[in-house]
């Protein structure tokens, strides 16, 4: 037989409840739901890291942080480690990766793809339509003056705000073009090939095009998940992302569900895209010979618990929807709610395409041994640091389990009973066997990766406990692109 092409179809910062079919009665997402009725959904299925560079690093080379040493947006092993898509080069495989990448250090760099397509959220100062393929094709249609091309952020960054962009040339539509014309390209090519189609949306801010905006309704949106004591589920860093993301001085509920009518127009028009790539798929007569996979880098809390942004275990944050389709392994309308990975992609992909990485050994499984039951893993793990204020996290069929190192606490939820993380169960007297057992699952496994740091023998290692400046305005976010001119002669001269 041969060897299967593969579709990877990655969102940035979609949450795991965001597919119509899989229970979601308000967004409307028909091409997600065409692979989770004729594809497998896997329903548990967790980041490495909730945060975008350190999810992207753990996805592409089958590990979890403990082993790749990346725990934020910070920089990527360059050891001579090789990626999955590097080992699906040396198999033969033709490569393109089309999109986000958000590559580090070097923004521009291959990482195992033979060619990119390059659109990314910041670009150098000094031409930077050299470094990005999605600007140059902007500027050169007469689009210069926008300065946000991906929507204005500090102030704006959770405002929800029509794109200035029409839709035709709005940066997820570019990324639909620009995979529809890589797929009519291999139409009768001999070697198989990979193509990795990463939108930045659902990223904030959420800018959808005219007349996307309109899709939703703001008065017709469910409210956030808020109960009366949200602030005994937050964390240090729930804490820290509300106040530097301008969402800390009061909840509007009103402003929360136009913010999450904007967030799914933004996943309706990559569901859109999506529809126009799997129509490329069947016009060439290449759709069942195409493993597809839709997943995402990690979630957003979109006003839950009365938080915003991603970084925290909680599952709004840490949750990502996880699709397959190949006909003969990944069929059926089957759901699996075993916990996965996103570190379970490498081992997918490579063992659908007939190849294996030489550096060094993969944390994931194969998810099709996963979903058929000859897979004996039990847990999945995740990891955050910044500085000593790390969160770790273990999860299972039942039980999720978190330390919060800024905080000297520990969560406990129960996902079965409580699949709404309402309330942390570490304190119940009735569960500490539950909770004990989790805590040593979990401790265990980082001594085996090495992971000591947060560790002071078979316990939690003290660290000062971290709160926010009681300065509100002190740690805004500030994000203008680099390239932006926001000069008004008359206006900004002297400052």
């Amino acid at each position: 037989m041969a060897r299967p092409n593969i579709l990877h179809v990655f969102c940035d910062q979609q949450r795991f409840d965001t597919i119509h079919a899989l229970g979601n009665p308000v967004i409307r997402t028909p091409s997600f739901d065409r692979i989770a009725h004729e594809g497998v959904a896997f329903t548990s299925a967790y980041s490495p890291c909730p945060v975008c560079i350190a999810a992207r690093c753990s996805m592409i080379y089958g590990q979890y942080p403990q082993h790749t040493g990346c725990y934020e947006n910070r920089r990527m092993p360059t050891d001579d480690r090789q990626s999955f898509m590097g080992a699906l080069t040396a198999a033969g495989y033709r490569t393109h990766g089309i999109g986000k990448c958000h590559f580090s250090p070097d923004r521009n760099a291959l990482r195992g793809f033979q060619t990119r397509e390059r659109q990314e959220e910041g670009a150098p100062r000094e031409n930077p339509d050299a470094h990005d393929e999605y600007l140059k094709f902007l500027w050169e249609r007469g689009h210069r003056h926008v300065c946000d091309v991906h929507g204005i952020r500090g102030e704006m960054y959770y405002v929800p705000q029509p794109s200035q962009l029409p839709a035709e040339v709005h940066p997820t539509h570019w990324v639909g073009d620009r995979s529809v014309a890589f797929i009519e390209e291999q139409r009768d090519a001999e070697e198989p090939w990979y193509l990795f189609a990463s939108f930045i949306h659902p990223h904030p801010p959420f800018t959808p095009p005219n007349p996307w905006h309109k899709l939703y309704r703001a008065p017709l949106m469910p409210l956030p998940k808020i109960t009366h004591d949200d602030e005994s589920l937050w964390t240090h860093i729930n804490r820290k992302q509300n106040r530097y993301k301008y969402r800390d001085q009061g909840i509007d509920l009103n402003l929360m569900r136009n913010i999450r009518a904007y967030y799914y127009a933004c996943i309706s028009f990559i569901d859109s895209q999506l529809g126009r790539i799997l129509a490329a798929l069947e016009r060439t007569g290449q759709l069942d010979d195409t493993l597809i996979l839709c997943t995402a880098d990690h979630g957003e809390h979109l006003g839950d618990y009365r938080c915003f942004g991603k970084r925290s275990m909680h599952d709004t944050a840490a949750r990502v929807p996880m699709l397959l389709r190949m006909p003969g392994r990944f069929e059926g309308g089957r759901r699996c709610d075993r916990v996965a990975s996103l570190v379970d992609v490498a081992p997918t992909v490579l063992s659908v395409a007939g190849a294996s990485v030489a550096s060094h050994e993969l944390d994931g499984v194969d998810l099709h041994a996963l979903l058929e039951g000859s897979s004996d893993r039990r847990y999945v793990y995740a990891q955050h640091e910044e500085g000593h204020a790390a969160s770790y996290m273990i999860a299972s069929e039942r039980w999720k389990y978190v330390w919060s190192s800024g905080d000297r606490r520990a969560f406990l939820f129960d996902r079965e009973q409580d699949p709404g993380e309402t309330r942390s169960r570490a304190g119940a007297h009735f569960l500490r066997e539950d909770r004990d057992a989790m805590k040593r699952q979990l401790v265990s496994y980082l001594k085996e990766t090495g992971e000591t740091r947060g560790l002071e023998g078979d316990d939690w290692k003290s660290f000062p406990l971290l709160r926010p400046s009681e300065d509100p305005d002190a740690g805004l976010l500030i994000q203008d692109p680099p390239w932006a001119d926001t000069r008004i002669p008359g206006y900004t001269d002297g400052r």
